[in-house]
């Protein structure tokens, strides 16, 4: 069944996310107060070298207190094409320039409760082009072995759904390629 929004009222708005209490119909005229976080989209990009290793930040996350391997991702800035910013975000954050890039997958990581969209592209070439432009973003970069990937969710050392679900979609489509 399709819910029904009666309304949205705000609670918090920044220009990262808007926070609101959205007044929802459900089966039987019953109704729920739920919460909703808006947020603006965001792109990134898995890029992967002849070696097939994917480029990775290993950063801490002070929300979960975790570290963890991630793709570099980040906002997509007003007037701004998704593939434009994945490509400015691979460079901000790892300092490597992406070759073409083509889409890879779509991912809302928290439909529940909120409209956050990532928008992951493919490169499989990149050029270095200097350091990256904050040393707050990661504590290093690495080349890691794709294959690798379902060890590293295993060893929760890769928990971040977006990046997740990139690696292990490109990983399917491979397997699926040969």
């Amino acid at each position: 069944m399709r819910w029904t929004v009666h309304s949205e009222e705000p609670l918090y708005r920044n220009r990262w996310l808007d926070i609101r209490l959205a007044d929802v119909e459900v089966t039987g005229g019953r109704h729920l107060a739920h919460r909703v976080i808006r947020s603006a989209p965001g792109a990134g990009a898995v890029v992967i070298n002849d070696e097939h290793e994917v480029l990775l930040l290993w950063r801490h996350r002070f929300i979960t207190d975790s570290w963890g391997y991630e793709i570099p991702i980040g906002g997509i800035k007003d007037g701004e094409a998704p593939e434009a910013a994945a490509v400015r975000e691979v460079e901000e954050e790892t300092g490597w320039r992406p070759g073409g890039l083509r889409p890879l997958v779509y991912v809302q990581p928290s439909s529940g409760i909120s409209d956050s969209e990532h928008h992951i592209f493919l490169a499989e070439t990149a050029e270095h082009v200097g350091e990256p432009e904050e040393d707050w973003e990661a504590e290093r970069i690495d080349w890691v072995p794709l294959a690798r990937v379902p060890e590293l969710i295993a060893e929760r050392e890769l928990v971040s759904g977006t990046t997740m679900n990139a690696l292990l979609y490109l990983m399917a489509i491979r397997i699926d390629r040969e």
